[in-house]
C-alpha cells in the first residue's frame, strides 16, 4: 500500500514541487494544507507529514504530530537559534528529520565543508556567500545557516563570530569572524558558496541548483526513511548515510 503522506503548506512553491515529487515517487497524498486548515483531521489520516509552510506553525505542527504519533519531516525554514534550541527536544517525541535543505548534492556539501574546516586551520578566513530568488522572505537561507553551525561547531565559535554583510569602516577583518552575505534577486532557485581564504591561495565550495524538484525529491527520500525510524530529530546526513 502507497505510503499516505500528509502535506502542510500545499500552495507555496516547494509544496507544489512536493506534491508532484510525491506522485512521482508513488506516495499517496491523502492531505495538501495551507494556512487555515484543519491540521487535526489530516494528520490522523496520514502515515507521516512533510512540512514546508511557516516557521511560526512549526511549533503547533510538532504538537499535533507527536499528539498522532506521526512521523514528521521538517522543511520550513526562518527559525531563530533559541526556536531551534527550544523545539528540536519536542520533535525529538517523534521520528523526525529536520533540515534546512534536501538536496542531495547541498548535503555532500555540508559534509565536504566539515571536513574542509577540519583540515584547514585558523590562517583560513571563511566567507558563505549566499543567492536566492526576489520572493524569498527569510535571510540567511536554512542551508547558509547550516553552512555556518558547521563552520562554527568546527572552529569551536558561537554566533557572536557572525558577520552579516560589512559596513562602513569595520577595520581589519579578525581571524575568528565567519562573513555571511545574503543576495536576493530574479528567479535564483538557490546558490550557495563556502570560502577558504588564505594568504596565497582560496578554496571555494559551491552547489547551484537551478530546478526546486530536487529539493522535494529529498524531502520525499526522507518521508520515505523517517517512517522506519525509532524517535528523534534527523538530518539529510542521517537520510544519505554521510553521518
Amino acid at each position: 500500500m502507497a505510503l499516505k503522506l500528509c502535506l502542510n503548506g500545499a500552495k507555496g512553491r516547494m509544496g507544489q514541487a512536493v506534491l508532484a515529487a510525491a506522485e512521482g515517487a508513488g506516495l499517496h497524498v491523502c492531505a495538501a494544507i495551507d494556512v487555515g486548515d484543519a491540521t487535526g483531521p489530516a494528520i490522523a489520516a496520514c502515515d507521516v507529514i512533510v512540512d514546508f509552510s511557516s516557521h511560526r506553525a512549526t511549533e503547533s505542527l510538532i504538537a499535533a504530530a507527536t499528539q498522532h504519533g506521526k512521523p514528521l519531516v521538517i522543511g520550513t525554514t526562518g527559525h531563530s537559534a533559541e526556536d531551534k534550541a527550544r523545539l528540536r527536544p519536542l520533535a525529538a517525541a517523534i521520528p523526525c528529520v529536520w533540515a534546512g535543505n534536501f538536496s542531495v548534492g547541498v548535503n555532500l556539501l555540508f559534509a565536504l565543508t566539515r571536513r574542509a574546516t577540519q583540515v584547514l586551520g585558523g590562517d583560513y578566513d571563511v566567507e558563505v556567500l549566499e543567492m536566492h530568488h526576489r520572493f524569498k522572505k527569510d535571510a540567511p537561507s536554512g542551508t547558509a545557516a547550516r553552512l555556518l553551525e558547521i563552520i562554527l561547531e568546527e572552529r569551536q565559535l558561537n554566533e557572536s563570530a557572525l558577520r552579516h554583510g560589512r559596513h562602513g569602516i569595520t577595520g581589519e577583518r579578525s581571524p575568528s569572524e565567519v562573513g555571511i552575505h545574503a543576495l536576493r534577486g530574479g528567479d535564483v532557485v538557490g546558490d550557495h558558496t563556502v570560502m577558504f581564504a588564505a594568504l596565497g591561495e582560496r578554496l571555494e565550495l559551491t552547489h547551484k541548483a537551478s530546478d526546486r524538484g530536487i529539493f522535494a525529491r529529498g524531502a520525499v527520500r526522507a518521508a520515505q526513511w523517517v517512517v522506519t525510524q525509532p524517535p528523534g530529530v534527523y538530518d539529510m546526513q542521517d537520510v544519505l548515510g554521510l553521518t
